[in-house]
């Protein structure tokens, strides 16, 4: 089975999995913080060495107020509570968006936490919080923009490799897979620049319902797709047997 390097998630269905019990739509989020735990794990196990989930776009600050406050404090309980197993096991976290849109509290225990796990190399999982791609790809622009006004930088010049590096996924790889869970078909604002070449993969299961089994299910379908990258499968091919030539 081919593992992907980088794994991306939209975790999606929370409050629609609440919703289907006549639960609180936040019983919904708080289980779908145990699917978190359940599915670093896995990812772990099969040796994925970058995370991305899709924790709380720019869009969700425009959710009624008592629950975004739900949702801000239980990602700080989370935090709190995953400190020590990220030690234990290795994991470097890593966060992009407008993390000086969340409030202050979570803000020093993120940062906290991100300095503390920075020199753990077993894994990195990577929490969009406040993000948006959109977002994201003006900011690098403007970054851009001041070296080219201050004449470090030539447009003539600017590279995709420049427009990458002023991104907030400077430091990991392109995802190799997104999946998204809850039957929508679209990315909504996710890496937008970052996916130009990763497989999708799209499950009916909800966040909160979705297990170890589905995870390796969308890893198989991974496995079957052919990455061509603009090429022609021949030209894969030919590429494929010249690489096993020059390791003989």
């Amino acid at each position: 089975m081919q593992i992907p390097t980088h794994l991306a998630i939209i975790m999606d269905g929370n409050g629609r999995w609440a919703e289907q019990r006549r639960l609180p739509r936040i019983l919904g989020h708080r289980k779908g913080v145990e699917s978190v735990q359940s599915i670093v794990d896995e990812c772990m196990k099969l040796g994925i060495r970058y995370l991305t989930l899709y924790a709380f776009s720019s869009e969700n600050w425009g959710r009624p107020q008592e629950e975004v406050e739900a949702l801000m404090g239980l990602l700080g309980s989370f935090l709190k509570k995953e400190l020590s197993q990220l030690q234990k096991r290795g994991i470097r976290l890593m966060a992009i968006g407008e993390l000086d849109r969340l409030p202050e509290t979570i803000s020093k225990i993120l940062k906290d936490i991100v300095k503390e796990t920075a020199d753990n190399d077993r894994m990195v999982l990577n929490l969009a919080l406040s993000y948006g791609s959109r977002n994201e790809l003006t900011r690098a622009m403007q970054t851009l923009g001041r070296e080219i006004a201050s004449g470090k930088l030539h447009p003539d010049a600017l590279t995709e490799a420049d427009i990458g590096a002023a991104l907030d996924t400077h430091a990991i790889p392109d995802p190799d897979l997104l999946i998204r869970t809850s039957g929508e078909m679209r990315i909504s604002n996710f890496l937008l620049w970052q996916m130009a070449y990763s497989e999708l993969y799209f499950t009916e299961a909800l966040w909160p319902d979705f297990s170890r089994d589905q995870l390796l299910q969308a890893i198989q379908e991974y496995s079957r797709r052919q990455r061509r990258f603009g090429l022609t499968g021949a030209q894969l091919r030919d590429s494929n047997i010249r690489d096993g030539e020059g390791r003989h």
